[in-house]
């Protein structure tokens, strides 16, 4: 993949479009945030240009799988089961944990939650334990706009999703009547990921993550954003 890149000239990674402020759109419809500017670094030290393709929870690891990006930059929490399928970057560039956004004073505790309808995202790793372990009544949509639509229409007591996430969206003025009031839980090392068996782009990857910590080009690109 590496090889093929530099042949092409062109870097294809997976970004999130719909998760301010790592990666959404601006009014001119273009992918923007801390994640696509992680991955223009990648593609400037590459020396080719840069195409962001939009992807979501359920379908960006298939998208790496099928080689229709050449790496995932998608707020991608970096699990056991999920190394068991990609090549996770050592080291991970970020990380968050899960929270619930939900009215002011409708939501005391986690335990609370329990038997309570819940907003989820599909295909995100901690749905199966906020439904077994609190006992939340998920109810799973597949993207952020109708797990927010739900959550503002009173389908759902809360939804549960990313803090990094939710601090972004409670930036807006819409969500004034509204708090993120738990503990996070289940926090999570984020990855950038590769397709099975591509050592020297994982390699190159790897060694770029580690030239941002020491120069603290992460921390920076927070400020920004």
């Amino acid at each position: 993949v590496l090889a093929d890149i530099k042949k092409k000239g062109v870097l294809v990674v997976g970004s999130k479009a719909d998760y301010r402020p790592f990666g959404y759109l601006d009014p001119a419809g273009k992918i923007v945030g801390l994640e696509p500017d992680l991955a223009a670094d990648l593609a400037k030290r590459l020396g080719v240009k840069l195409e962001l393709v939009p992807v979501v929870a359920s379908n960006r690891i298939q998208f790496l799988q099928q080689g229709k990006i050449d790496i995932m930059i998608a707020t991608t929490s970096d699990t056991p089961e999920r190394r068991k399928i990609v090549d996770f970057i050592d080291p991970n560039y970020y990380a968050s944990g899960t929270n619930v956004l939900a009215k002011k004073g409708a939501v005391a505790s986690w335990a609370a939650l329990k038997g309570k309808k819940v907003c989820l995202i599909q295909g995100a790793f901690y749905n199966k334990e906020l439904q077994e372990k609190y006992g939340v009544e998920g109810v799973a949509f597949p993207g952020t706009a109708e797990a927010y639509a739900a959550l503002k229409n009173g389908s759902c007591v809360g939804f549960a999703y990313d803090d990094t996430a939710l601090a972004g969206e409670m930036l807006k003025p819409e969500w004034a009547g509204y708090e993120v009031p738990l503990d996070s839980i289940l926090v999570t090392p984020w990855g950038m990921a590769v397709k099975q068996g591509e050592k020297g782009l994982a390699d190159f990857v790897a060694k770029t993550s580690v030239a941002w910590h020491k120069s603290g080009f992460i921390q920076s690109l927070e400020k920004k954003w």
